[in-house]
């Protein structure tokens, strides 16, 4: 099983055990546990993990961090969990402490579900207050889990993560101020454009109106932005697919098992944003949907299972149809953040 497949794995376990995790030890134990041995790391061996690491800090002795990864003696992460419900920003500055005492080169603080990765590219041995790394393991991206493979034990190398750590730390919070400028724009933010583009006066009237004018115009940015990369990935697919055998009819309108399978993959994928009740399955001549609320108009995806190349495929609000070869049903994984992007439009009907 590959280190993407033992998140999914450890994912899949979290939604189905959370509700009966009712303590921090519990999500230590059943969310933290194997998210450390995905990483290659033998928990029940002294030298390489150790539970409740001792960490004095000044006059405070015996002080414990609740796991550290050790490298030739000594620890390299330190690791401290939480219960699955809290929220870690109340507790940065007790891992702080810890860092700052011993030769780790990073830190995770993580309540099973978000792991949030720290080391020290501000002040050399302290801490930096924010991550270089924060991911929900529920949600994990490709990008993502290519940054987390680093810290595994078969490819551990201390100077390459330090090599990637500052871009992905000041990237993201790069992206974080222009997720929120995009939402709502700031007033420097919008004075920046009134000055670019507007030729009066910038009076407080103009910088209202043209709040709005910046907000609609970055939201226009990004849907065109989108819209070309889907439009040039879809004709690269159209020069790389194989010829595809017109489309056959499926003999009866039952359900096979290989459907049930796939729509059992696509309603495992979009129940992360949209309550499980409310996804439907249905039986076509040519293929099988995935719904939302049992209507043809919510489509979340078409799989075409019965003919000689499998496709899954997807309806734009023209109701236009882009479809995409896979191999086999597993294949309908790689598909998740375009299923959940198509179930999120339906979250507040």
């Amino acid at each position: 099983m590959d280190f993407k497949d033992q998140l999914k794995q450890i994912a899949d376990k979290i939604n189905k055990f959370k509700d009966a995790t009712q303590t921090e030890e519990a999500t230590k134990n059943a969310f933290v546990m194997p998210f450390i041995g995905a990483l290659g790391y033998d928990i029940f061996n002294p030298e390489e993990v150790v539970p409740e690491f001792t960490a004095d800090i000044g006059i405070k002795v015996g002080e414990k961090v609740d796991y550290a990864i050790m490298k030739d003696g000594s620890p390299t992460i330190l690791i401290e969990c939480k219960y699955w419900k809290d929220d870690l920003n109340l507790h940065n500055t007790q891992l702080l402490r810890y860092f700052n005492v011993t030769k780790a080169s990073f830190a995770i603080l993580t309540n099973g579900i978000n792991y949030r990765f720290y080391t020290d590219l501000e002040s050399p041995n302290i801490m930096d207050e924010k991550p270089f790394l924060d991911i929900n393991i529920l949600e994990i991206k490709d990008n993502q889990i290519d940054e987390v493979k680093k810290f595994h034990k078969s490819y551990y190398n201390l100077q390459n993560i330090f090599t990637t750590a500052s871009t992905l730390k000041y990237s993201n919070e790069i992206k974080l101020i222009l997720n929120d400028e995009f939402k709502q724009p700031s007033i420097d933010f919008v004075k920046y454009f009134v000055y670019k583009v507007y030729t009066g006066k910038a009076t407080e009237k103009i910088i209202t109106q043209w709040t709005d004018i910046v907000k609609v115009s970055c939201q226009q940015f990004l849907s065109d932005l989108i819209t070309e990369r889907l439009k040039t990935a879809l004709d690269k697919e159209k020069e790389t697919q194989p010829k595809i055998e017109p489309e056959t009819k499926k003999t009866s309108l039952e359900t096979t098992e290989e459907e049930l399978d796939g729509y059992y993959i696509v309603k495992s994928i979009i129940r992360q944003v949209i309550d499980s009740d409310r996804i439907f399955h249905r039986d076509f001549q040519y293929y099988h949907s995935v719904l939302i609320d049992d209507s043809r108009q919510n489509t979340i995806c078409r799989l075409y299972l019965s003919e000689p190349q499998k496709q899954i495929a997807f309806l734009d609000e023209n109701r236009n149809e882009a479809r995409f070869p896979i191999n086999s049903i597993d294949d309908i994984y790689k598909f998740s953040d375009q299923l959940k992007e198509s179930a999120k439009k339906y979250i507040k009907q």
